[in-house]
C-alpha cells in the first residue's frame, strides 16, 4: 500500500481537501500510476457541484492526467513499470461489439462499474482516514498515485513533457477529434464555433488543420478572441453585441449558414442555436459540451427534414489506446499545439486555485 497526497472531494459544493490517503496495490488487469501532472476540466467541477448523476462521494476527481507506471497486476501485457502512460477515461479494450466498430469509441466493458465510482471488480483503491474513496472516470488524478484499468491507459513517448501532454487525457484530444473524425470538416469550409475555452480552442485548431477557409470564434467574453485568433480563428463575435438570436447573424454573415458548428459549452439553447446556424442542405452541428442531467434540446424539425444533421462526439471519436500516443507524437512533430492551452502551472496543493481560475474564464 502507497500512501500519499490526494484532493479528496468529501460531499458536493465543498472545495477539494488534500489528505493523506492510502492507495492499495493494482490487481488482475489493474495498473498503478505515479501522476506526475494533472489538469482540471469542467467535468471535475460539474461534478464536484453535485449536478451530476452519476457523482458518488467521497470521491477523487480528476481526468486529464500523465504519469509513470508504478507496479501493474496480474495479466497485465501492454504497460510495465517505468513506462509513461496516460490514463484514459474512455478505454479500449478491443473486445466489446463498440470496440470491434469503427463507427464509434464507446468501449463498453467496465462502463457499469466505472460510473458507480468502483474498479471493474467493483471495488476501491482508495482509503482515508479508513473510509472508502471512491474512483471518477476511471482515472482519479487528484492523486499522486492512482490506479487504473489495464484498458485505460495508453503508452506513450517517453520524451513527452507530462505538464503538457496531460491535457490530450481529455480537452484538447476532444475538440480536434470533433472536427477531425465526427465532422470530418473539408478544406474550405466556413465553421463556427460556440464556446471558447480549451475545447473550443481545439475545435479551432482542428478546423484550421483541416484548411477551413473561415472560422468564426462565438464567445461573450470577449477577453477569449485574441488566443481564439492566435489558434486559428478568422473573426470573433459576442452574441451580446446583436439584437437578434446569433443564429440569425451568423446565417447572413454566411450567405445562409455555416457548413460545421460546434457547441462546446454544454448550453442547450446554444445547442439549437449552433444547430441553426448551419447552411440548409448540408450543414452540420457537433454537439461537445455536456449539458447538465435532464436538460433536453430542442428545435423544428423541419432544421433537420431540410437537410442539416445534429451529431455529439465523446472524447472526440477516438479510439483511445491506439490514438492517445498518435496524438502525442502529432505532438511532439509540431502537428499539433499542446503547450500554448497552457495557462497556469500550479502546485498540486493550490487545487482549488485551479478552479477558480477556471471559473472565472482565466
Amino acid at each position: 500500500v502507497i500512501k500519499c497526497k490526494a484532493a479528496v472531494a468529501w460531499e458536493a459544493g465543498k472545495p477539494l481537501s488534500i489528505e493523506e490517503v492510502e492507495v492499495a496495490p493494482p490487481k488482475a488487469h489493474e495498473v498503478r500510476i505515479k501522476v506526475v501532472a494533472t489538469a482540471v476540466c469542467h467535468t471535475d467541477a460539474y461534478t464536484l457541484s453535485g449536478a451530476d448523476p452519476e457523482g458518488c462521494f467521497p470521491v477523487i476527481l480528476g481526468h486529464e492526467g500523465a504519469g509513470i507506471v508504478e507496479s501493474v497486476g496480474e495479466g497485465v501485457t501492454k504497460v510495465k513499470p517505468g513506462d509513461t502512460v496516460i490514463p484514459l477515461y474512455v478505454p479500449q479494450c478491443g473486445e466489446c461489439k463498440f470496440c470491434k466498430n469503427p463507427k464509434t469509441n464507446l468501449c463498453q466493458k467496465i462502463r457499469i462499474t466505472q460510473g458507480k465510482g468502483l474498479m471493474p471488480d467493483g471495488t476501491c483503491r482508495f482509503t482515508c482516514k479508513g473510509k472508502q474513496i471512491y474512483h471518477f472516470m476511471g482515472t482519479s488524478t487528484f492523486s499522486e498515485y492512482t490506479v487504473v484499468a489495464d484498458i485505460s491507459v495508453a503508452k506513450i513517448d517517453a520524451a513527452a513533457p507530462l505538464d503538457k501532454v496531460c491535457l490530450l487525457g481529455c480537452g484538447i484530444s476532444t475538440g480536434y477529434g470533433a472536427v477531425v473524425n465526427t465532422a470530418q470538416v473539408e478544406r474550405g469550409s466556413t465553421c463556427a464555433v460556440f464556446g471558447l475555452g480549451g475545447v473550443g480552442l481545439a475545435v479551432i485548431m482542428g478546423c484550421k488543420v483541416a484548411g477551413a477557409s473561415r472560422i468564426i470564434g462565438i464567445d461573450i467574453n470577449k477577453d477569449k478572441f485574441a488566443k481564439a485568433k492566435e489558434f486559428g480563428a478568422t473573426e470573433c463575435i459576442n452574441p451580446q453585441d446583436f439584437k437578434k438570436p446569433i443564429q440569425e447573424v451568423l446565417v447572413e454573415m454566411t450567405d445562409g449558414g455555416v457548413d460545421y458548428s460546434f457547441e462546446c459549452i454544454g448550453n442547450v439553447g446554444v445547442m439549437r442555436a449552433a444547430l441553426e446556424a448551419c447552411h440548409k442542405g448540408w450543414g452540420v452541428s457537433v454537439v461537445v459540451g455536456v449539458a447538465a442531467s435532464g436538460q433536453e434540446i430542442s428545435t423544428r424539425p423541419f432544421q433537420l427534414v431540410t437537410g442539416r444533421t445534429w451529431k455529439g462526439t465523446a472524447f472526440g471519436g477516438w479510439k483511445s489506446v491506439d490514438s492517445v500516443p498518435k496524438l502525442v507524437t502529432d505532438y511532439m512533430s509540431k502537428k499539433i499545439k499542446v503547450d500554448e492551452f497552457v495557462t497556469h502551472s500550479l502546485p498540486f496543493d493550490k487545487v482549488n486555485d485551479a478552479f477558480e481560475l477556471m471559473h472565472s474564464g482565466q
